[in-house]
């Protein structure tokens, strides 16, 4: 594939206005891997050398960055730990100048781009490479093989309760706790040293800007958050203790982006945000080369799939280019279908009543990435959909039988095998990413106590009894035959408009299962007529 971008220096400050024109000049040059590939394509020898005089003159390549900001000098971060109440009225001081690297579309797709053909040739159809080929994603497993983990893939003992060989990846081990540290060491490595030293600056309380505020610290960058003053106190804590400066800005994420953009352009930071260069896809892939080094004779791969979905589209490279008949199945939620929707209509869909969950976060992020959407679309096998109580159960089965503990993100990919949505991986071997842990303790606490309800473990029932205390000593009798465990009983006497000298009667029993539970229930029914049973 012959990957061409423009390079457009601006010398005003950049226009964020859609369909803003750009000034300056344009620079066209090629991409030494793909030019060597091109060249070793050509059977003349004679063209293959006068070819490769021409690129070699027009290919200087350095590390630029990927998106713009507004230059000057940026001060050390020392300097920079009260900048808690910044406001957008506050400034900095320093000259700027803007440039940015802008990626331009030939042809129908910026996925596949026709190899020009050489001089004096007849124009035809020639073979096209993809933009993330497995030499990108091999470059980027060197190039982070320091900063992040090779996570395990283990045998899970979920299997036999789900009739297939499941393997877990464990990606929520990372330091951060998501899979995000790939995508991001790489994409902060590749910066240029000049953008390196001024800095840069994201905005959410996402797990990409906590990848961000770990990976930059770690490499000396100085790095700036933007948070919703919503934010819960232990994201804001943790992106701090990871060397960040984090500046609650807003009641929302689109107030923290643009006030974020707008100390971009002010301040010689460089606005990140999850997108779908080749740095970040490639970097988000190597975990599609692990799990394949690790499985041996994988059949297929279930990825969570929502929002940015650059986890699903850079593994998906990886493992189709080393083994195409290896499935690959993307889950999301019922409740946030972006994925779908998306390629449904062949472009990102953008929707303003998505994105912000606090449950579902980056999973209900609107799906924006024109490049990642291709790539899914080419080489996604399956997508299919799961609701939240599936995700719930999900949750529960990896507590219950791997100790581990995950967020919706995490466990979406095997609530698709939970739900019964995948039925033809019967007998198979797959693998089922794990892809994020971080989750509250009070919203993880809520989770675990729905999908107790959800799966027949807690009972909740309530009936009317007479004061007496035999009538509850013959309660609790059943109640023990029934080998159930009573977790809360509650008497109420008060705000009772009839029955007189009767009492309602409120229980909490911890069961093992739904059968179980219907048993309870039938036993209860024999006795009390009037039994009201807590449905789910």
């Amino acid at each position: 594939m012959n990957f061409v971008a423009r390079l457009f220096f601006l010398k005003e400050p950049l226009d964020r206005t859609p369909g803003a024109h750009f000034g300056g000049e344009e620079y066209d040059l090629f991409w030494p891997s793909y030019a060597e590939e091109l060249i070793s394509r050509r059977n003349n020898d004679k063209e293959k050398k006068s070819e490769a005089a021409v690129l070699q003159a027009s290919c200087i390549r350095e590390q630029e960055p990927l998106e713009n900001s507004s230059c000057g000098q940026c001060q050390p971060p020392s300097q920079l730990e009260q900048l808690k109440d910044y406001v957008e009225e506050d400034d900095f001081q320093g000259n700027a100048k803007t440039w940015k690297l802008k990626v331009l579309e030939h042809g129908e797709s910026p996925l596949e781009l026709p190899v020009k053909p050489s001089k004096g040739s007849a124009c035809q159809e020639t073979p096209s490479f993809k933009l993330i080929r497995l030499e990108d994603i091999n470059t980027a497993a060197s190039q982070i093989q320091k900063g992040v983990q090779v996570t395990p893939c283990t045998y899970s003992r979920l299997s036999k309760k789900y009739g297939m060989e499941l393997y877990l990846k464990k990606e929520f081990l990372q330091y951060t706790g998501s899979v995000k540290d790939r995508g991001v060491l790489c994409l902060l490595s590749s910066l240029h040293q000049d953008q390196q030293r001024k800095g840069v600056i994201v905005a959410s309380d996402s797990n990409f800007s906590m990848a961000v505020a770990y990976h930059a610290s770690e490499l000396q960058i100085p790095v700036f958050v933007i948070m919703p003053t919503n934010t819960s106190v232990t994201r804001v804590r943790m992106c701090r203790d990871y060397g960040a400066v984090v500046i609650t800005f807003g009641g929302s994420a689109k107030d923290s982006r643009s006030h974020a953009q707008q100390l971009a352009q002010k301040n010689d930071y460089l606005y990140l945000e999850e997108g779908d260069n080749i740095e970040y896809l490639s970097g988000l892939g190597t975990m599609g080369l692990e799990i394949f080094r690790q499985v041996p004779n994988l059949d297929a791969v279930v990825f969570p799939a929502g929002g940015p979905c650059g986890l699903l589209a850079g593994s998906a490279a990886a493992l189709k280019q080393l083994n195409p008949q290896v499935s690959v199945i993307g889950v999301q939620p019922e409740s946030f279908p972006v994925v779908k929707h998306s390629l449904k209509m062949s472009h990102p869909v953008e929707s303003q009543t998505w994105g912000g969950h606090v449950f579902y976060r980056d999973l209900s992020e609107s799906c924006s990435r024109k490049n990642t959407l291709q790539l899914m679309g080419e080489l996604v096998d399956k997508i299919v959909t799961v609701t939240e109580e599936d995700i719930l159960i999900s949750m529960l089965r990896l507590l219950e039988y791997e100790r581990a503990t995950v967020d919706a993100e995490g466990a979406i990919a095997l609530a698709a095998i939970v739900a019964g949505k995948l039925p033809e991986l019967k007998g198979k071997r797959v693998t089922v990413v794990l892809c994020s842990g971080n989750i509250s303790l009070s919203l993880l606490q809520q989770c675990i106590q729905r999908a107790l309800t959800l799966d027949g473990q807690t009972c909740k029932f309530s009936l009317w009894l007479s004061d007496s205390a035999g009538d509850i000593a013959t309660l609790l009798e059943i109640l023990d035959r029934e080998a159930v465990r009573v977790l809360d009983i509650q008497k109420e006497h008060g705000f009772v408009t009839s029955k007189l000298f009767m009492t309602k009667v409120t229980c909490v029993t911890e069961t093992r299962d739904k059968q179980q539970a219907v048993q309870l229930r039938s036993a209860l029914l024999e006795h009390y007529p009037s039994l009201e049973w807590m449905q789910q």
